[in-house]
């Protein structure tokens, strides 16, 4: 078997206790700007951070996509060490230009290293946060077993065209700005107290329910998911606020029958969005058809 790399980026969330438990998994940062000043997300600022950071803000903070030049210089580095294949796992095509830098600077990779063996895999996750960090976590131990770099596309191929994410918030001040759901809906929805759940697969994003008041969230949340999830699909809770994370991961062992495999913080590229009042569910749903490259 050959020499594996594991490579993804900072859209993925994964926690940090399980970034320093499987060190074979490299996490290419986004940078964030919001005042005039830019930030490497992961380095500049905590998940907690931030959150106070986009709460003072009076901006949207713009997330700039990884150039093809920042993957080139790790494609060479990888290569320069001896590496047979590159696993990189993007954020979603369909939300950020990302995977499409990767492509091009694999595609660039044998000018500047000529002769080079290495082989680069580019899977577009098609989602975002921890809905693609899980099984790029679950890859890093299936090649700490000996899978081969086929094995670890063919698992994640498979998993990202089932993944699916349901989320809601507690103000929709942030998704209004962002442009999820139009300046009308989201002031009519200030004024009557209701809160969208919104479910994200591929390339859509669809407000399937309103619940009014904040203490309908939740359940709103796990009745929408209890919908779409497949039978025993493993799930993970996630969010801005540790006490709600808390909570609702406790609601849903209670309607589940099961805890949630993870849980976790919302990163900025999801928080920008979602604004710092946000919950999460994300979940295994039926299986959908691959998407044309």
């Amino acid at each position: 078997m050959g020499k594996i790399a594991l490579l993804t980026d900072s859209a993925c969330d994964l926690p940090l206790e399980l970034e320093k438990k499987y060190p074979q998994i490299e996490i290419l940062p986004f940078e964030i700007t919001v005042g005039g000043q830019t930030y490497v997300e992961r380095r500049d600022f905590t998940f907690e951070s931030y959150y106070d950071l986009l709460a003072k803000s009076t901006e949207i903070p713009k997330t700039s996509q990884i150039t093809a030049v920042r993957f080139l210089e790790r494609f060479c580095a990888y290569a320069d060490e001896g590496y047979s294949d590159l696993i990189y796992v993007s954020i979603n095509r369909a939300g950020s230009g990302s995977n499409d830098a990767a492509r091009m600077a694999a595609n660039m990779l044998c000018e500047e290293r000529p002769g080079t063996a290495m082989r680069v895999h580019v899977v577009d996750s098609r989602t975002y946060s921890m809905a693609y960090g899980w099984h790029v976590c679950e890859a890093a131990r299936m090649l700490q077993s000996g899978a081969d770099a086929p094995t670890l596309v063919a698992y994640l191929e498979d998993k990202f065209a089932r993944m699916e994410v349901m989320l809601s918030m507690y103000t929709l001040r942030y998704v209004k700005n962002s442009g999820r759901v139009s300046a009308a809906a989201a002031f009519a929805g200030e004024l009557l107290g209701l809160r969208p759940i919104i479910r994200m697969i591929d390339d859509k994003t669809a407000t399937v329910a309103k619940v009014r008041g904040d203490t309908a969230v939740m359940p709103g949340l796990i009745a929408q998911a209890k919908k779409r999830m497949a039978e025993g699909s493993p799930y993970g809770v996630g969010g801005t606020d540790e006490g709600n994370i808390k909570m609702l991961a406790k609601i849903c062992k209670a309607e589940f029958g099961r805890p949630p495999v993870a849980t976790f913080l919302l990163g900025a590229c999801v928080a920008t969005n979602t604004g710092p009042n946000a919950v999460a569910i994300v979940y295994e749903g039926e299986q959908r058809g691959f998407p044309s490259a």
